[in-house]
């Protein structure tokens, strides 16, 4: 612990000048996790300065607090974490803290703390703080020192001298902007789990071989504009629409009965980094069907295709790959022929965040699970029930 301390206490002193190197030397000590309990805090410290709890942080950043509190990463230790814990610290601890890794990295949150090759019970586990999940100090607090990014001018020295300044001040480096900051939590390392060549998450390097990596444009530009700390994706609907295009086209614009109607349905990334869908967990619908005069479907004219990365519940299989790359289509091609007047064709684009989870979920709820693990389960079902939401719906009047 002492070591990993005074390599924390280092990476303050850096030079003003952040080389590139400078800043991924900087990523690969700040980024180890569990994160190292952060000690015991400076005696001038006051209540408030020695707290790591986001509401603490909210007391002088109240725009960035506000931003979080709405966010997936203060909700990232949910009821379906939670639910899956008790058996995993039980059978497979080693799992439960790779999971917390990510989910809720502050060793201060963690039920058990590696001891050399062992998984020992964690004295300063802090219940109220795990339930945060991945908070303010989990980005910015290292040994009780503040880490954050330049100055919106550039600029790498605070306006209040450090002895002055609240908590210390803080070491501001622009590795705080690059997409490496990111890696941790959205990319595996060579030899982890992978699936059909791929590695189960491997969102840094599909935004690596993109044209966005090329110009420059960093997960920040989307997921933190303005600074702000929103992180929008998957789950907000508005994000996902100014990250792809719909376009439904038919062959020509009216049929009469017997004539064949053809009709395209292209789903484009025009806009994201990365693949879309990048995870495993969503699934993305798209579905045409025809629906008689009265607005009724048409029986048997449903016609639908998956956009996602489906695997196995277990991990073991990947059962079909049709994500989108950057700047690339997805088109579903429909042919009917038009049998009765008054038809119309709906187009939709239904967004499931969750699919995964669910499909888990209910394949937990079936076996059997203790009380207080089962209604953690169950609400965390109903959650990822209710997370879809359409991007896309479009009727055409077709005779």
């Amino acid at each position: 612990m002492l070591v990993l301390m005074a390599i924390v206490v280092a990476s303050s002193q850096q030079p003003q000048k952040w080389t590139e190197q400078a800043q991924l030397d900087f990523l690969k000590r700040h980024w180890q996790v569990p994160i190292p309990r952060q000690g015991q805090s400076p005696a001038n410290f006051s209540a408030l300065e020695a707290s790591l709890d986001p509401a603490s942080c909210g007391a002088c950043h109240l725009a960035q607090f506000e931003d979080w509190k709405t966010t997936i990463h203060s909700r990232s230790v949910g009821p379906g974490l939670l639910g899956q814990m008790p058996g995993l610290l039980h059978n497979d601890p080693e799992t439960a803290v790779m999971c917390y890794c990510c989910h809720a990295p502050l060793t201060e949150q963690q039920e058990v703390s590696p001891t050399g090759s062992e998984l020992k019970k964690n004295p300063r586990f802090d219940a109220s703080l795990q339930r945060q999940g991945l908070t303010c100090a989990g980005c910015h607090v290292r040994n009780y020192q503040r880490f954050g990014p330049p100055r919106r001018d550039g600029s790498l020295e605070s306006a209040i001298p450090r002895d002055q300044a609240p908590h210390g001040g803080a070491t501001r480096t622009p590795a705080f902007e690059r997409a490496e900051f990111c890696m941790g939590c959205h990319q595996f390392e060579e030899g982890d789990r992978a699936l059909n060549g791929k590695l189960l998450e491997n969102t840094y390097n599909e935004w690596k071989n993109s044209p966005y990596a090329a110009q420059g444009i960093a997960c920040q530009k989307c997921h933190m504009p303005d600074r702000r700390h929103l992180w929008r994706g998957i789950h907000d609907p508005e994000m996902v629409k100014r990250g792809v295009t719909v376009e439904l086209r038919t062959n020509q614009p009216q049929y009469a009965v017997g004539e064949r109607l053809e009709a395209t349905l292209t789903l484009t990334n025009s806009g994201v980094g990365h693949y879309f869908p990048t995870y495993v967990t969503p699934k993305v619908i798209v579905q045409i069907e025809l629906l008689d005069a009265s607005g009724r479907p048409i029986a048997g004219s449903v016609q639908q295709e998956s956009v996602g990365r489906e695997v196995a519940l277990d991990l073991s299989e990947e059962i079909y790959d049709t994500r989108i790359p950057p700047k690339g289509t997805h088109t579903m091609t429909y042919i009917r022929s038009i049998d009765q007047p008054g038809v119309r064709l709906r187009a939709v684009v239904e967004v499931y965040p969750d699919e995964f989870y669910r499909r888990f979920y209910e394949a937990m709820l079936a076996g059997s699970l203790p009380m207080k693990q089962k209604q953690l389960i169950r609400q965390a079902l109903a959650e990822a029930k209710r997370s879809a939401y359409k991007i896309f719906e479009k009727e055409i009047r077709l005779s």
